[in-house]
């Protein structure tokens, strides 16, 4: 489903609400040109209790974070961001929806250094459902391993989420698609797992859960965060901080992504390569169903993750 046949006319943009049209940029942006951009994608979830965003301050956390390898001044506040981004849910009425915040070197040259340049800011919010599909969710996605490696963190810095560095991210999962998966796995310059285009990966094996550590070139994502907590509150041993290799992929009892748009979705072949029986495995389904629990707050555990509406 494109924008246009979406019930939403609003965006913030640069302190004030736009009509959705008129929230335009000059073709000269810096942005544009060199990617020197930096985002964030949250839901907000719809529950008992009013719409509510998950994890919003980490995710504000994690925009600013991202800013400082840039040097880039965010000329509005936590707390303005916040009220912008509640009262853009309730002009749209929105119960649900994806949020994006992005804020980026905006137009006055194009030489390679910002410095001239205004730091833009702009948050959309609109409705969008399972990223990889309502169905992947219970029988689980097909995956190829990319022949794109993931950039090192001596090249770029990997744990800020950077527009530019989506190219990456595009190209390994175009490969897949063109090829009749649904999604790609990338590897990072050692030839070891790193994370999908835009997700964390877990490995189950003999009831243990295991995901790549920061060192490995991935992004520290939130809802790997968020699973990391479940997992081990649940009773789960969970290792986060390993190399796993490529050929560890074939032989795992499980494998999942998590991330905000794709939530918690079971990988059900790698490559062709079926991962278990071929479905969602056991611990896959315990730690997506408690998930779902909480985020719809079937539960009133965790609620300090929620930023309610």
């Amino acid at each position: 489903m494109g924008f246009d046949d979406m019930d939403v006319d609003t965006i913030w943009m640069d302190g004030e609400f736009v009509d959705w049209d008129d929230a335009q940029i000059h073709v000269l942006t810096h942005g544009l040109h060199y990617g020197s951009g930096i985002f964030e994608g949250a839901r907000c979830y719809d529950t008992e209790n009013g719409p509510a965003i998950f994890r919003w301050e980490e995710h504000l956390d994690r925009l600013f974070q991202s800013a400082q390898p840039y040097e880039m001044e965010i000329d509005h506040s936590r707390e303005e961001l916040t009220e912008a981004t509640l009262e853009l849910i309730r002009r749209q009425d929105l119960s649900s929806c994806y949020i994006r915040p992005v804020a980026f070197y905006g137009y006055n040259s194009l030489g390679v250094s910002p410095d001239d340049c205004p730091t833009r800011t702009a948050i959309a919010a609109w409705p969008w459902g399972t990223y990889l599909g309502e169905e992947a969710l219970e029988k689980g996605i097909d995956v190829m391993v990319s022949s794109w490696r993931k950039h090192a963190s001596s090249q770029v810095p990997t744990n800020a989420k950077t527009t530019g560095l989506y190219a990456n991210s595009l190209l390994a999962g175009e490969e897949a698609r063109r090829n009749g998966y649904a999604e790609a796995l990338v590897l990072n310059k050692e030839g070891n797992v790193a994370e999908g285009p835009g997700e964390n990966i877990f490995l189950v094996r003999d009831g243990e859960i295991f995901t790549p550590g920061l060192s490995e070139s991935i992004l520290d994502g939130i809802t790997r965060n968020t699973v990391i907590t479940l997992a081990e509150d649940l009773g789960y041993t969970v290792h986060d901080n390993v190399s796993i290799s490529r050929g560890e992929l074939n032989t795992a009892d499980e494998l999942f992504f998590t991330g905000s748009a794709a939530e918690v979705t079971p990988i059900r072949k790698i490559d062709n390569v079926v991962i278990g029986d071929g479905s969602r495995g056991p611990v896959t389904e315990d730690i997506q169903s408690r998930f779902f629990d909480v985020v719809e707050r079937t539960t009133d555990e965790y609620d300090e993750w929620f930023q309610y509406v």
